[in-house]
């Protein structure tokens, strides 16, 4: 039975909204574990672990975030005999999927403090991890924050792909919401609008920052 898109249908929204923003918070903390091991490993003066960073980051990056997440919601069920949940599905890829982009801007970052600087501290005696904590890091920071928070305006919108496997953040609500009003015009407006006051206030957090850090530098 089609009914009409009322005020109640924005309250829904708001509270799938709080899914969206919660997935987010668990993929970027999860991914920035992932992409700390990673950066860390692509600067490392190991070449197996330069490798493995690599290849990590090139197939990660080579496969889209929807067939990672129809991978783990439908391919491990299959592999292991046994049916995951969509949060635990989704959670992992994202989480995975963010670890390779954060490894390799943060990479990026670390490979952009002048080599002056590495060689300093190796003639002090500092071994590769002193150099990174006291030396690397502290610089890097600096450089990481803007495309860092950009990354996570990236992944707030994203999550959208969620609602393939069922997973009910703000798309899939809307999905259902407009099944039972059949507004589509409506329901997806209020969803762009509700997407854009979550993404605005990061994207201008980060053009701040970005122009504060160049011009301190």
């Amino acid at each position: 039975m089609i009914r009409e898109f009322e005020l109640i249908d924005v309250y829904y929204l708001l509270l799938a909204a709080r899914w969206t923003l919660a997935l987010t918070g668990i993929a970027f903390i999860g991914g920035g574990l992932v992409g700390l091991i990673i950066a860390f490993c692509r600067v490392s003066p190991l070449w197996p672990l330069r490798a493995f960073g690599s290849t990590y980051v090139t197939v990660i990056q080579g496969i889209p975030l929807l067939a990672w997440l129809f991978m783990l919601f439908f391919g491990l069920p299959i592999l292991a005999g046994y049916q995951i949940s969509s949060w635990l599905a989704v959670t992992a890829a994202f989480s995975i999927y963010a670890g390779a982009f954060l490894g390799e801007i943060w990479r990026g970052c670390l490979a952009a403090i002048p080599n002056q600087q590495w060689e300093a501290s190796n003639a002090l005696g500092m071994s590769f991890v002193k150099q990174l904590r006291y030396v690397i890091i502290p610089q890097a920071i600096r450089l990481a924050i803007p495309p860092s928070v950009g990354f996570l305006v990236q992944l707030i919108k994203n999550t959208s792909l969620a609602a393939i496997i069922g997973f009910v953040e703000l798309t899939r609500e809307g999905q259902m919401i407009n099944a039972s009003t059949y507004r589509p015009m409506t329901v997806y407006i209020v969803v762009a609008i509700i997407y854009f006051l979550m993404c605005f206030p990061l994207t201008q957090l980060s053009r701040n920052l970005e122009k504060k850090l160049r011009i301190s530098r």
